[in-house]
């Protein structure tokens, strides 16, 4: 595969007019909300077919949407959230050094061999911290999933940095020791 995308990318500027480079520079002044909305303005906008304008799409958006972008795109117009985001990474990272954090577009997934906890800014005042503790109990503060489904036994909803503590800390160094 890697060599046919190769082939695609080389033929790009003589089949379409323009470098892959090229096609990304006009693609970043717009902004889609969906992949097709992407591919169907390269095609109609500038004739390219189906094939290559997908190719360009897809590409840009690996580019567009490095681990960074994608929380800083999460936390747009959320940014009194991201102390708290900051404040939750720094506990976890303590806990040793088997942990991969890895944006998605959404979330954050906190992997230790399995994840263990997720970081969603749910609202423009709350970030939802799922976790992943089998047979705990739920109390007033450490809810069931709730949206997080299956993904997450528990959720803990936060509103402020100080509710970082150390309860919440406990709960998620025993979802931390349960991801062996």
């Amino acid at each position: 595969m890697e060599k046919a995308l190769q082939t695609m990318i080389d033929n790009m500027p003589e089949k379409t007019g323009k470098s892959l480079n090229e096609w990304k520079s006009i693609l970043k002044t717009k902004s889609f909300a969906k992949h097709s909305e992407g591919v169907n303005y390269l095609k109609k906008e500038h004739g390219v077919t189906h094939g290559f304008a997908n190719t360009i799409v897809t590409l840009s958006k690996e580019e567009n949407n490095s681990p960074t972008d994608l929380v800083t795109q999460q936390y747009q117009g959320k940014e009194s959230l991201f102390p708290i985001y900051k404040a939750l990474l720094k506990v976890v990272k303590t806990f040793g050094d088997d942990i991969t954090i890895t944006p998605k577009k959404t979330t954050v997934s906190i992997i230790r061999k399995k994840q263990f906890a997720l970081i969603k800014p749910a609202t423009k005042t709350r970030i939802d911290l799922g976790l992943k503790i089998k047979d705990k109990p739920t109390t007033d503060r450490l809810e069931s999933s709730g949206p997080f489904g299956s993904m997450c036994t528990h959720r803990v909803q936060i509103t402020d940095t100080s509710q970082v503590d150390d309860e919440l800390i406990t709960w998620l160094k025993e979802a931390y020791e349960k991801a062996e």
